[in-house]
């Protein structure tokens, strides 16, 4: 059901919010806040819906402030009814992952804990360590988050020793294998010397060691020597038997005792102050524990059987169903722990219990966590604290009026104005906010090559990051999370007055601050003043500036040195008639240089998608001239 934007929210006209109550069923499903603007502020789910949306105007002191926020801005309404709590959580679940409101934002993304990626989405897919959820295709799968990034180095190192896989994303040889094949490190993935079907069980296999299943899969090797050894293939039981006692040594860690080791169990806790909320769960798979995971939340977002609630509905929801344990023990009640484990014994096949102990071994174990969970707070405290004495030493600098929650850097880079780019970085309380990074090709016809000029190239950008502030004045600008309370640009006088000039012309300096960095001496430079601000450079606050700068300046350069590879890479295929730039994209996709073009016959070049026989006796004709 979609409605049309409503000028007036539903706080403010009691009438309409009482009407819209009503129209609410008591029944399982989920339901949609949205603004003025019919934007999606909140998904959330329910087993009676009317009941649980209601809530939220009555019970208001018992609101975060989060969530106070969320519901002073509702102007509409929505919901879908369900025949099952379970259902209803499974499509909550799906409609964040594709809408992603604001304020469904639980988990924080700070890069602190690692994720192992497999590209499950690629034929021969690669296992490789990231922080950032984000970079994924469809298909592909993480396992994670780990607090131990240097045993999760270690068990990577191990796998690729023990298990036979790729290991480059790209060949380095045209016709043959590398020296990877010959070690017996590698299949021969780039020369195809194995198949897809059989590839992926190789990685499915190492898959279960992030799983948790690693003593699963020593008993499918076990078994698997005894039959090759049965069949007289001594080789492969040799090699499964290195396997196997590379495995036991991995999983050589902490013997945790409880009363029924053949249990599949995972442990969850949490130690909070007023702003972060640091949970840890432990996976215990025959009495061992096998996997340690960290998650940071924003303690404001719920009570504790809240957060705990949705950090396990996130983590299961990932989750392969042989990953869900049999048993759960919570440091406290859930909220709707039922709706849980229902929706788990569903997508398990088996029945998962979900239980918050209180006496003997299993609390004691729920006390280990949440002792663990602790360090992890104490941990990011120390951080939260460099970096909130920095933001309070530049508010103190800049004259602020708050703190500088959001503060956005931006930086011009190119060699002589060619393949001029810039950079817009993002710190939240001080920590980068890699989700909000973005480039930007220049597109100012003046700026080419033998010709730049860094102040039209920043006053190019900054109009086009805030035109639909400009174009838009009834926008919301203070107290938008897009919005930023602070933004810098790395230069001096020159490069700061032309941003002010584009900023006065779209009538948006009156909310937004503004200041630069010079480079020679980190002198920070206000609008409309000619002498710098009287600064140490050492001070926490010029840090942070100096930070958010150097940030700026990689991820440009970063930026233009991929342009200008991709130029290089193409521009003798430039100089063949026909041969356009989607088509250049294919031939480079295919066989990934252009010496590798250069080597192919005609016959070869015509079974790339879109290159035809005539096109391809061009090619080859153009680098084989008679």
């Amino acid at each position: 059901m979609t409605t049309s934007a409503q000028t007036l929210t539903l706080v403010k006209d009691p009438e309409r919010l009482e009407k819209r109550l009503k129209e609410i069923p008591p029944e399982p499903g989920v339901y949609f806040m949205r603004d003025a603007s019919d934007r999606i502020l909140y998904i959330g789910k329910s087993k009676k819906l009317r009941s649980r949306v209601r809530s939220y105007f009555r019970d208001k002191q018992k609101l975060s402030d989060r969530i106070a926020m969320m519901v002073r801005q509702v102007a509409e309404i929505e919901f879908i009814v369900t025949d099952t709590e379970a259902e209803a959580l499974a499509l909550e679940a799906n409609l964040v992952k594709q809408h992603q409101p604001y304020f469904n934002v639980l988990l924080k993304d700070d890069k602190k804990y690692p994720y192992v990626l497999v590209t499950w989405s690629e034929d021969y897919p690669r296992i490789f360590i990231t922080r950032n959820r984000r970079i994924g295709k469809k298909g592909d799968k993480y396992y994670g988050p780990f607090v131990d990034a240097h045993l999760l180095r270690t068990t990577l190192r191990l796998a690729k020793r023990l298990f036979p896989m790729r290991q480059r994303p790209q060949p380095l040889f045209k016709d043959r294998a590398c020296l990877n094949y010959d070690l017996g490190r590698c299949p021969g993935v780039c020369q195809g010397l194995i198949s897809p079907e059989e590839y992926r069980k190789t990685i499915q296999k190492i898959a279960m060691v992030f799983q948790g299943r690693t003593g699963e899969l020593i008993d499918t090797l076990k078994s698997n020597m005894e039959k090759a050894a049965e069949e007289l293939n001594f080789e492969a039981a040799a090699r499964m038997r290195d396997q196997i006692g590379g495995l036991k040594s991995l999983s050589a860690d902490q013997k945790v005792s409880l009363p029924d080791d053949t249990v599949s169990r995972d442990a969850i806790a949490l130690a909070a102050d007023d702003q972060h909320a640091c949970i840890q769960l432990f996976q215990i798979r025959a009495g061992r524990l096998v996997g340690r995971l960290g998650f940071v939340a924003d303690a404001q977002s719920g009570t504790p059987g809240a957060i705990l609630q949705r950090v396990l509905e996130e983590h299961y929801q990932n989750a392969d169903s042989v990953e869900i344990p049999t048993e759960i023990l919570v440091q406290h009640e859930l909220p709707e722990g039922e709706m849980l484990a229902e929706f788990l014994t569903s997508r398990k096949g088996r029945k998962v219990t979900i239980l918050a102990p209180q006496r003997q071994t299993k609390a004691e174990l729920i006390e280990m966590v949440e002792r663990n969970a602790h360090y992890e707070l104490e941990r990011t405290q120390k951080v939260g604290d460099r970096n909130s004495e920095a933001m309070q030493d530049l508010a103190a600098i800049l004259d602020l009026p708050e703190l500088p929650h959001r503060i956005e850097g931006y930086d011009i880079s190119h060699i002589q104005g060619s393949n001029a780019v810039a950079s817009q970085v993002v710190f939240i309380d001080g920590l980068p906010a890699k989700q909000h990074y973005r480039h930007y090709k220049i597109k100012n016809p003046e700026v080419k090559s033998g010709h730049s000029d860094d102040f039209a190239s920043l006053a190019e950008v900054i109009s086009r990051r805030f035109r639909k502030y400009a174009e838009d004045p009834q926008m919301q600008r203070v107290g938008n999370s897009d919005w930023p309370d602070l933004v810098m640009i790395d230069g001096g006088k020159g490069q700061l007055s032309s941003v002010v000039a584009v900023l006065q012309e779209m009538n948006l300096m009156e909310d937004l601050r503004v200041v630069s960095l010079a480079k020679q001496r980190e002198e920070i430079f206000l609008p409309g003043e000619s002498s710098p601000l009287e600064t140490d450079a050492e001070q926490p606050g010029v840090q942070l500036l100096r930070r958010l700068r150097d940030e700026a300046h990689r991820f440009a350069v970063t930026f233009h040195r991929q342009q200008r590879s991709d130029k290089l890479r193409r521009s003798r295929l430039d100089e063949i008639p026909g041969l356009g730039f989607h088509r250049q994209k294919l031939l480079l996709a295919h066989f990934h240089s252009i010496d590798y073009i250069r080597e192919a016959s005609p016959k070869q070049l015509s079974e790339v998608s879109g290159i035809g026989p005539r096109l391809a006796q061009e090619i080859y004709d153009y680098f084989h001239p008679a």
